[in-house]
Formats: C-alpha cells, structure tokens, sequence
C-alpha cells in the first residue's frame, strides 16, 4: 500500500513523505479548528465527527484541485504539488499574522477608523505581506524558482509589472 502509494505521488526518497503528512497533519488540525468553531456548544464527540466530515470532503476537494493544476503547474515530482499547497496555506495564515500587529504597530484600529477603510487597509496589508512571505515560505520549502514565476505573474496582474522586469 506504501509503495502504491509513493508510486502514485513519484515518491522516490523516504524523507518526501514529510509533505503528504505534514499536508495531512494540517489538514487534520484545520478541519478540527474549524469544527470546534462550529460547534463550540455541542458536544466533543459531534464536534469530531463533523471534523472527520470534513476532513474527508477537503481531502476530495484537495485531490480534485491536484488533478486540475498539475498539467497547469510545472513541477518534477508530483508530490512537489503537495508541498506549494503547504506553502500557500502557511503562507495565507502567516501574512494575517503579521498583518495583524503591522496594523496595530501604525496606530491604526477598527476605533480610530471608519471600520471599511480599516478593512480596506488589513487587507492590503496583508497581500503586501503575502506577496513577501510566499517567495520567503517558497524558498525554505525548496520551492522558490515556482514561486519567483508566480510572484512575477501575480505581480504583473496587479500592473506592477514594469518593478520585475
């Protein structure tokens, strides 16, 4: 099952395991966060069941998005897949996490503020922040020619463009 298993996602090497579990593990933890949010007042047992719900529907959807994005993105080994779906999620979570205090950092809050230009302002300091972060995750996750190209493609996007080239 193991072999089938790293046949399908070119595994050649044990150490790339470390990314279809890590993707497993944060999956798992996600989808219990969530459901612990939901269902905050119910009991502990619904709250797992409706995690393992969820879990598994991700996991289709996950592997669906696989199927759609790997003749679109070019990578060696398709479990390389698996660790850009890392990066982007850690990346996601982080750029809100430094965002966060930035924005405190400036003065800036929902009192002293009309509460949409406030959310207007996280928001683009978050993707500022997002921008940097996912070259720098790229990077430490050995992925960073992918993300260099994204960057500049989502760069371009946005009409900044004529920064990158």
């Amino acid at each position: 099952m193991l072999d089938d298993f790293k046949t399908k996602w070119e595994i050649h090497e044990n150490w790339q395991l470390m990314f279809p579990i890590l993707g497993l593990l944060g999956l798992g933890f996600s989808t219990f966060r969530l459901a612990l949010a939901l269902t905050s007042s119910y009991n502990i047992l619904f709250t797992i069941l409706l995690a393992l719900i969820l879990f598994f529907a991700l996991i289709k959807f996950t592997l669906f998005l696989f199927k759609k994005l790997e003749h679109k993105w070019i990578v060696d080994q398709r479990w390389e897949m698996i660790r850009i779906f890392i990066v982007f999620a850690i990346t996601g979570s982080s750029s809100m996490f430094v965002g966060r205090p930035f924005i405190a950092f400036l003065g800036i809050t929902k009192e002293n503020l009309n509460p949409i230009l406030y959310w207007v302002l996280f928001i683009i300091i978050g993707l500022i922040f997002y921008q940097i972060l996912l070259v720098l995750f790229g990077w430490l996750f050995g992925q960073f020619k992918f993300f260099w190209e994204f960057e500049k493609k989502m760069l371009r996007r946005f009409g900044l463009g004529k920064f990158i080239d």
